[in-house]
């Protein structure tokens, strides 16, 4: 007869050396940001260390009472959850191209359909020096427009214009170009 025996993780010894830890957890926290968008790079720093006070809080408190290397996995952990809800973030408000040709859609019609008249616009209070004002526009969605409100972006590092997302000629009939940092 098999006899299953359960699993309790507190039940086994955590003894890792805390600087390979560190670095491991500074590298994954930081890799793989740059140029991938504003809301990607603040999710993932924001993810990280909210990541390791949960970490460091739960592997204080474990059988090992080791919070320096659950602070280090609990930062990785949050910096990927936070960086990919960033990224989808970025995704949706267009944010992530630095280049006409990347922000280029399938989307082409033999006419542009005119967009409703833009809806006002009130700028909050500047959260960063380095932030930048994206004022509000409409996202053709394939279906029709939807108004996206201004909002303050950092822009990625090397860019400093929002280029806002429009319809473009393209020999056979428009394209929808989503907004972009160039």
């Amino acid at each position: 007869m098999l006899k299953l025996t359960p699993f309790v993780a507190s039940s086994l010894p955590l003894k890792v050396p805390a600087k390979p830890i560190l670095a491991v957890a500074l590298v994954a926290l930081l890799a793989g940001c740059e140029g991938n968008g504003p809301n990607t790079e603040q999710g993932a720093v924001a993810g990280g260390v909210l990541g390791a006070i949960a970490g460091g809080i739960i592997g204080n408190n474990s059988g090992g009472h080791n919070g320096l290397a659950g602070a280090a996995i609990g930062g990785v952990l949050g910096a990927v959850v936070g960086g990919s809800m960033g990224n989808s973030i970025d995704h949706q408000n267009g944010t992530l191209y630095h280049s006409e040709a990347e922000a280029t859609t399938t989307v082409v019609v033999n006419q542009a359909p005119p967009p409703p008249p833009p809806q006002a616009d009130v700028a909050s209070p500047q959260p960063a020096p380095n932030a930048m004002w994206v004022s509000g526009y409409y996202y053709y969605n394939g279906g029709g427009y939807v108004w996206v409100p201004g909002h303050w972006e950092i822009p990625p590092p090397g860019y400093a214009v929002y280029v806002q997302p429009h319809w473009a000629y393209r020999g056979d009939g428009y394209v929808w170009v989503r907004g972009y940092w160039r």
